[in-house]
């Protein structure tokens, strides 16, 4: 096992991952291109690193082809008209509207106080703004699709905004509660918002977070740290059962966030249900970079992290295929090593394992709003200063993809109502954030986001394309149907490239609340079918008419999957393996997991 000061300086000596890509980090150091790199990440301060040229072409493009459709025009004024006139029969009819139609669902509005007189006539008119908003910035011909989502987008934060249950005169529930504790509820929320403030000024946990330290409450399945360099540190947890399967499970997780969303609370800890089902399990546990990581790239990711730990996996546990299984960006770079490793003869892997990866990125949803070349220009200035990503940039704009639940309904019931909501586990693992390094983010947005480089074939790994296709190991991938980071049609789109078994479960939840789906969960079902080895392509929609619903959660389903491709069970392996330059390094959760 090398040094991690070794390894460090060889990670400081690897070459971009990607094909094609501009020197980010050695162009543009002129005097005049330092002054436009601190306006710019001043004003992505400001702007929460939105790009107010990419807005202002996207608002262009869509006003200048309205602009041009008169009869388009036409069309929306009657709508207007139409929706006045059915606001206004509303208003004098009690909010009984005179054709009988009922108001659209929302929300924000089902309690029985919106159902009075003038609030629901308030409600039925903002949903009704935003039904016409909607039809406005959308299907207007020759605006191109990247920016009509933007525009599209933009209405929709600006009225989720001013929905009258963010504001106290106009919300009735908050008017109630006002005056049943005759403005306590009002006072009680300027302190939480005061006491909140103060902690993001300090940079504190939020309020409840304490309660949940990785190797207390959370991340506290038995184990050690069995390797470390420079980028990861490797866990292996400790059996719980007298035999194990003899195949070993790796878990990449995404290093946008810390590991133990796969090891929160005993009750729902994924790793800790492996374990207790008899599988060896091995975790990476990735660094949380600082400034000085800027350089680190997405091959010093796939080296460092994937190919470091599968050489320790094999060294403790040898001559054993090993299950290997990524979440989120970690399977997308999983699946990078697996056709490496293809392309290299290396047959070390049993099966592959994706939970809510893309591998292909012409359709990843919303957050596609964030990626053109004027918003990663933006971006890129804020981060080469500092030297990564912060936490609060990346937190921000997952938020706003989900900014009604995330946001403005957690505003309203804590600073108006009063109402302080304590974090539970994942609540709590979602506000401790990582960082993400200057040069491996870059890649990954130009490389993987804005050109598609691994699906077309121009990624490359250890200067070299691969091609998914090469990848010939049964491959079981999950997707979640509320998922805003990884929509599962576009995490399905593998199927495209990969000639091999892939096994596809669609479940109930979101890109984390999916994943973590532990039995025993209520109202938790999945959709789970196997499309053999050279079998012909199924599109999505087609899956989804024709695989079977099954209640309850898919880590059963996983698991008898892992199951049919193991041995025989028998003796667990030992804790590291000293002779081979793994020794016992330390308990887990490690120490990269503690690292602010």
């Amino acid at each position: 096992m090398r040094d991690s000061d070794d390894v460090a300086a060889a990670a400081a000596g690897q070459t971009s991952g990607m094909s094609g890509d501009r020197d980010n980090t050695s162009s543009g150091d002129g005097a005049a291109a330092a002054l436009d790199r601190r306006l710019q990440a001043w004003r992505a301060r400001v702007t929460g690193g939105v790009s107010p040229v990419a807005l202002s072409l996207a608002c262009f493009d869509w006003l200048a082809h309205l602009a041009d459709r008169p009869g388009r025009q036409a069309e929306l004024l009657g709508h207007a008209v139409r929706n006045a006139t059915r606001v206004g029969a509303s208003a004098f009819s009690g909010g009984r509207a005179a054709d009988g139609e009922s108001p659209p669902e929302d929300p924000r509005f089902a309690g029985p106080s919106w159902r009075r007189w003038p609030f629901n006539v308030i409600a039925e008119a903002f949903m009704l703004t935003e039904e016409w908003w909607q039809e406005a910035t959308t299907d207007v011909p020759g605006v191109s699709r990247h920016h009509e989502a933007m525009v599209s987008f933009a209405a929709r934060q600006l009225l989720d905004t001013l929905s009258p249950s963010n504001f106290p005169l106009t919300n009735p529930e908050v008017l109630e509660a006002t005056l049943e504790h005759r403005g306590g509820n009002l006072a009680r929320g300027a302190r939480l918002l005061a006491e909140d403030v103060q902690r993001q000024l300090t940079g504190a946990d939020p309020v409840g977070a304490e309660a949940f330290v990785p190797g207390e409450a959370v991340a506290s399945t038995p184990g050690k740290v069995v390797y470390r360099n420079h980028l990861i540190e490797l866990i292996q947890y400790e059996p719980s059962t007298k035999t194990v399967y003899p195949e070993p499970v790796l878990v990449v997780p995404a290093w946008i966030m810390k590991y133990y969303i796969l090891d929160l609370s005993p009750h729902n800890s994924l790793v800790k249900y492996l374990v207790d089902q008899g599988h060896t399990v091995f975790m990476i546990s990735w660094r949380n970079p600082s400034a000085e990581d800027r350089d680190l790239s997405m091959e010093d990711y796939r080296q460092l992290g994937v190919a470091a730990a599968l050489d320790a996996v094999s060294a403790i546990v040898p001559d054993r295929g090993v299950h290997a299984v990524g979440y989120c960006i970690g399977g997308t770079m999983l699946a990078i090593a697996a056709a490496a490793m293809a392309q290299d003869g290396d047959d070390r892997l049993r099966s592959m394992t994706l939970f809510a990866a893309e591998t292909d990125f012409t359709e990843p949803g919303e957050l596609q709003l964030y990626i053109d070349e004027s918003q990663l220009a933006y971006l890129e200035s804020g981060m080469r200063d500092q030297g990564y990503l912060d936490t609060k940039q990346m937190a921000g704009a997952f938020q706003l993809l989900r900014s009604n639940d995330l946001i403005w309904s957690r505003l309203v019931r804590e600073y108006l109502l009063g109402e302080r909501q304590l974090p539970n586990d994942l609540m709590a693992w979602n506000a401790d954030g990582t960082r993400l390094p200057y040069r491996m983010h870059s890649e990954y947005l130009h490389g993987l986001f804005l050109r598609n480089d691994l699906t077309e074939g121009r990624y490359l790994a250890g200067g070299r394309a691969v091609a998914l296709r090469d990848i010939r190991v049964p491959i079981f991938m999950v997707g979640t149907t509320r998922d805003h980071v990884a929509p599962w049609r576009s995490v399905y789109k593998l199927h495209l490239v990969a000639d091999g078994e892939i096994t596809f479960v669609l479940t109930s939840g979101g890109h984390n609340a999916g994943i973590v789906s532990e039995p025993g969960h209520g109202h938790r079902s999945f959709r789970y079918a196997t499309r053999p080895a050279g079998a012909p392509y199924v599109d999505p929609d087609r899956w989804v008419a024709e695989a079977p619903t099954r209640e309850g959660s898919w880590w059963t389903a996983w698991h008898a999957w892992l199951v049919e491709r193991s041995g025989s069970r028998g003796a667990p392996p030992a804790m590291g393996a000293p002779d081979r330059g793994y020794p016992p390094l330390d308990d887990a959760p490690g120490a990269y997991v503690l690292q602010p």
